[in-house]
C-alpha cells in the first residue's frame, strides 16, 4: 500500500532501533488493541518481547491496530493485519496475545483478529488446525467472562513468569504433533493464573504474582519508536502494588502486595536504559510512586549521576501527602515540567468513603510547597458518582481550583495555568465498590455539565470523560458471558478504537443492543447485596471477598481504614513488607557516563559543526520531528557533548536545514550542531553512522567557523527529481504567467518559485525552485499546479539543497 495515503505512515514501517527479528520454532504474536503511539507506550508489552525473545525457542513480533484509514484500506484490498518485524500475517502466528489494558478495546480484539484472518469465535478455532491459540492478559483478564467467547486462554496477574511457562507448555505440544488443542487448552489450565475460556466457571483461577522485582525481568534496550507516542521516554517499575487501599481502586486491591526495586537495580536499569536509547527523561513509574519507600535517596543519587548529562527524572503518580519541598527541588533539578495531583472528591467526608488519605490541609500545604518551589502548570483530576455523593461534594470540586489560584497569586502575584480532569466513577471488580450501581447516565451528565461551567467560568481548562463511554466501560468490567453477542454485533457495526472519543458511535452500540437483544446497560446500574454471587468470584487475586465486603462498610460509615504497610487490615494476602533501602553502590560522578567525562560547559569553549546526511529508503516515511529526534537520540547513543540551551527546558543546540516532507527523500540534507571540545568530527561521523535507524546516513562533518548564520536565514534552492506513477505533461503550468495558490497570509504567486525543469523521461522530471525572499517553497503546493497529481502519487527526491552565504555556499564548498 501506497504509506502516503494515511495519517502518521511511520506507524507501519518497522526497522525501529532495537527491534528484534529472529526466527524460531514457537511465533508469538503480541497485540496491542490499540494504534502504535498508545501500544509503544506499554511498559508491559516491552517486557514480554524481551522475555520471550530471550527464550531459545520463541520470538515475538508486535501488532498494532492501524488506524481506521488503513484498517478501511485493508478490509477493502483484501490486505491481512501483519506483524512489524517479518510482515508474517497474524493468522500465521502460533500464539496471539492480547493486552486488555481497557474496556473499550474490546471491539478493536475483534478487529485485529479479523484483519488478520483470524475467525473471531474460539469454539471456531477449536475445531481448525493451523490456527492460533489466543490468549489474553492485563486488568481485563480479572473478569475474562465478556470476552471469553473470544479468547482461548486468560493470564490473571503478572506475566514475567506464567507467560514462559505457556510458550514452554505450547512448544511441548506443538513438537508432540500439535493435532488437539483441546489437550493443549487442559494443560494450560494447569498454569497459576491461567484461566480456560472453554473450560467454564468450574475452574477457580488464581491470580499469578511475582514475588520480587529485584530479578524481575526489564528491557534495558526497548524498540525505539520513530513517531512521538504516548510516553515518549524511559520507564522504570520502581513499586508494584499499593497499600494506601482507595477503595475505588482495582489496580490497588489486585496488584497488591507491594513490592519495590532497591535503588541500586533502579540506578542499573537507569544507566543501562539510558545508554541505549538516548533518551533524556526518565519516569519512576508505580501506583503511587511518592510511597516508594527509599525515594529520597533514590531522587538524590539519580540527579548526582545523571543531571550533568541534562537526564529529566519526573514522578507520574503523587499522593498530596507525599509532596515535599525537597521533592520538587530534585525533579527540577535538569527540567521542570507540569504538575498532576489526584484529589478525586471534592470534601474530606467524601475522600473517607474512598480512603483517599488526605484532608483540606494537606491539600492546601501542598498547593503551598508547589508554588513556592516555582510550578506554575497544574493538572487536577476528580470523579463525579462516587458512592454516597451529594451536591455539596460536587459544588465543592470547583472550590478546590479556585483555592489553587488564590494561593499561586498570594505567593507568586501569578495566575497559574490549571486544567481540570473529570471522569464518572466505574465500579470495577474485586474492589469495595463493586456491589456499589453506577450512577445514572443522565444524573452523570448533569453533575459533569455543571463543573464543566464552574471550571470555564473561572479560565480553568476542563476536560470531561464522555458518560456513555463510562456507562460501556462499567457495563464490560461488571458483565458475564451474554455480553459476547453485543460486542460482536457492535464491531459487525463498525465499532473499533472506541477509546478514541472521534471514533466512539454511541448509536452504534444502541443498534448493536437491538440486533444482539441483549440489556447489557443493566449490569452499570446493578445493586448487589453481600450474599450475591459475582460473575468474576472465580477469579481469586487473593483479597478475600470478606475483607472488601468490610472496606464497603467502612466507605458506607465513613471509617478510614490506614496504609496497610504500617498496620495489617488482614486483607487475604501474606505480605513480606520489609524495606529494600540499603547501601548504594557507589556510581559514577555526577555528569559522566561510564568513563566518558562530560565536559563542564563553563570552562570548554563550545565547537559548531555542520553535518550533510541523507534520508531514504523507509527514512522517507519520517515527518521532519520524527527524524531530528531520531538523530538527536543517536547522538546521546554515540556519546556526543552536545552543547545546551539555557534556562528551565535545556535543549541540544541543533539547527536542521529546510525540512523535508514525509515520504520526500533526500541526498543532500544539513544540520548544524554545538559541541564541547575536544571533538573529531571524523570520528564523530562514523561513532554516528554506527547507531542511526536504516535510511538515514551521515556523508560528511566539518568544523564552522564562529559566527556562521542559522541554516534557515537565507533564501534557499532546492533541486528535486519527481518521478510520477504515470506519464504527465507541464506544459500548461509553463504555459502560465502566474500561478496564484491562497496561503495564511494572502495568495502567493508559485510560477516565480520554479527557477527550471527538466524533462528525464516521460514519467521523471528535474525540477530547482527557490524561496521568494521570507516566502518558503512548498512542495505540496507546486507539485498539483506543476503536473496536475497530489504528491503522494510521486516518488521524490530532494538531490541537492544550497543557498548559504560566504565561504559555506553550497555543499562543495562547505565540504570539498
Amino acid at each position: 500500500m501506497n504509506l502516503l495515503k494515511f495519517q502518521r505512515p511511520s506507524r507501519y514501517i518497522n526497522g525501529e532501533i532495537n527491534s528484534i527479528h529472529k526466527k524460531a520454532p514457537v511465533k508469538v504474536a503480541l497485540a496491542f488493541p490499540d494504534v502504535y503511539e498508545v501500544g509503544m507506550s506499554h511498559l508491559g508489552l516491552k517486557v514480554l518481547y524481551k522475555i520471550i525473545n530471550d527464550m531459545p525457542r520463541a520470538s515475538a513480533e508486535r501488532f498494532f491496530s492501524p488506524w481506521v484509514d488503513m484498517g478501511d484500506a485493508m478490509k477493502k484490498d483484501g490486505a491481512l493485519l501483519s506483524s512489524l518485524e517479518s510482515g508474517r500475517p497474524l493468522k500465521e502466528f502460533d500464539i496471539v496475545g492480547f493486552s486488555l489494558q481497557y474496556e473499550l478495546a474490546y471491539t478493536t480484539v475483534l478487529d485485529m483478529l479479523s484483519l488478520g484472518g483470524v475467525p473471531l469465535r474460539s469454539e471456531v478455532r477449536l475445531d481448525k488446525k493451523n490456527l492460533p491459540l489466543v490468549i489474553a492478559g492485563g486488568p481485563g483478564a480479572l473478569n475474562p467472562y465478556p470476552m471469553s467467547a473470544f479468547i482461548d486462554a486468560f493470564l490473571v496477574g503478572d506475566g514475567e513468569d506464567a507467560v514462559k511457562e505457556i510458550v514452554e507448555t505450547y512448544d511441548r505440544w506443538k513438537e508432540g504433533g500439535g493435532t488437539d488443542k483441546s489437550v493443549l487448552l487442559k494443560e494450560l489450565s494447569g498454569i497459576e493464573g491461567v484461566y480456560v475460556s472453554s473450560l467454564g466457571r468450574g475452574q477457580r483461577v488464581k491470580r499469578r504474582t511475582i514475588s520480587s522485582l529485584e530479578e524481575a525481568p526489564f528491557p534495558v534496550s526497548p524498540v525505539l519508536p520513530f513517531t512521538n507516542i504516548i510516553h515518549d521516554r524511559v520507564n522504570i517499575e520502581i513499586s508494584r502494588g499499593c497499600s494506601m487501599g482507595c477503595r475505588f481502586c482495582q489496580a490497588g486491591m489486585t496488584y497488591r502486595p507491594v513490592r519495590e526495586r532497591s535503588v541500586a537495580k533502579i540506578l542499573e536499569l537507569a544507566e543501562a536504559s539510558l545508554r541505549n536509547t538516548g533518551y533524556d527523561d526518565i519516569s519512576f513509574t508505580s501506583l503511587s510512586s511518592g510511597d516508594y519507600s527509599c525515594l529520597p535517596e533514590l531522587m538524590n543519587e539519580f540527579n548526582r549521576r545523571f543531571s550533568g548529562r541534562r537526564i529529566a527524572m519526573s514522578l507520574p503518580s503523587l499522593r498530596v501527602g507525599s509532596v515535599t519541598s525537597g521533592m520538587l527541588k530534585e525533579i527540577r533539578a535538569v527540567r521542570k515540567t507540569g504538575f498532576t495531583i489526584a484529589p478525586e472528591a471534592g470534601t474530606d467526608r467524601l475522600r473517607s468513603v474512598i480512603n483517599k488519605d488526605f484532608t483540606e490541609e494537606t491539600y492546601l500545604n501542598a498547593l503551598e510547597i508547589l508554588f513556592k518551589e516555582g510550578w506554575t502548570n497544574l493538572k487536577l483530576y476528580f470523579m463525579t458518582g462516587l458512592p454516597t455523593e451529594t451536591d455539596e461534594d460536587i459544588s465543592a470540586i470547583p472550590e478546590m481550583a479556585y483555592r489553587a489560584i488564590g494561593i499561586s497569586k498570594r505567593l507568586t502575584r501569578r495566575t497559574p495555568t490549571i486544567s481540570a480532569g473529570v471522569s464518572s466513577f466505574i465500579p470495577k471488580p474485586h474492589t469495595p465498590f463493586q456491589w456499589f450501581g453506577q450512577n445514572d447516565i443522565e444524573l452523570l451528565r448533569e453533575k459533569n455539565a455543571y463543573l464543566k461551567k464552574a471550571f470555564l467560568r473561572k479560565g480553568i481548562k476542563f476536560k470531561g470523560h464522555n458518560e456513555e463511554m463510562s456507562l460501556l466501560e462499567a457495563v464490560f468490567s461488571r458483565g458475564d458471558e451474554s455480553l459476547a453477542p453485543l460486542i460482536e454485533a457492535a464491531w459487525s457495526e463498525g465499532c473499533r478504537l472506541d477509546a478514541w472519543t472521534e471514533h466512539f458511535d454511541p448509536g452504534r452500540w444502541k443498534k448493536a443492543a437491538e440486533i444482539s437483544g441483549v440489556d447489557a446497560f443493566a449490569f452499570a446500574q446493578r445493586t448487589y447485596d453481600k450474599d450475591a454471587v459475582l460473575p468474576w468470584d472465580n477469579i481469586d487475586t487473593g483479597v478475600t471477598k470478606e475483607f472488601l465486603w468490610r472496606e464497603y462498610q467502612n466507605a458506607v460509615s465513613g471509617t478510614f481504614t490506614s496504609d496497610c504497610r504500617k498496620t495489617c487490615h488482614a486483607c487475604g494476602l501474606k505480605c513480606d513488607q520489609r524495606t529494600i533501602c540499603g547501601p548504594i553502590a557507589a556510581g559514577p560522578e555526577a555528569g559522566t557516563h561510564n568513563t566518558v567525562i562530560r565536559p563542564d560547559e563553563s570552562t570548554v569553549k563550545s565547537l559548531h559543526l555542520r553535518l550533510q546526511y541523507s534520508k531514504t529508503g523507509k527514512a522517507r516515511f519520517l515527518s521532519h520531528l520524527e527524524l531530528s529526534a531520531s538523530i538527536i537520540r543517536a547522538m546521546k547513543r554515540a556519546e556526543f557533548p552536545l552543547k545546551y540551551s539555557s534556562g528551565f527546558h535545556p535543549a541540544p543546540r541543533i539547527s536542521f536545514g529546510p525540512a523535508l516532507g514525509v515520504g520526500i527523500s533526500g541526498l543532500d540534507e544539513y544540520l548544524d550542531l554545538e559541541v564541547l571540545g575536544p571533538f573529531d568530527p571524523e570520528e564523530g561521523r562514523s561513532s554516528l553512522n554506527g547507531r542511526l535507524p536504516e535510511g538515514i546516513r551521515v556523508i560528511r562533518m566539518v568544523l564552522l567557523p564562529g559566527g556562521e548564520k542559522s541554516l534557515n536565514s537565507f533564501i534557499i534552492r532546492h533541486i528535486y527529481e519527481i518521478s510520477c506513477g504515470s506519464p504527465v505533461s507541464a506544459d500548461a503550468f509553463l504555459g502560465r504567467e502566474t500561478a496564484i495558490v491562497r496561503r495564511e497570509k494572502g495568495p502567493v504567486d508559485i510560477k516565480e518559485m520554479v527557477e527550471s525543469l527538466e524533462r528525464m523521461d516521460e514519467m521523471t522530471f528535474r525540477i530547482t525552485v527557490k524561496d521568494c525572499g521570507e516566502t518558503r517553497v512548498r512542495l505540496t503546493e507546486i507539485i498539483p499546479e506543476v503536473f496536475g497529481i497530489e504528491p503522494s502519487e510521486c516518488g521524490i527526491i530532494r538531490v541537492e539543497v544550497s543557498g548559504w552565504a560566504g565561504r559555506w555556499a553550497g555543499p562543495l564548498e562547505v565540504f570539498g
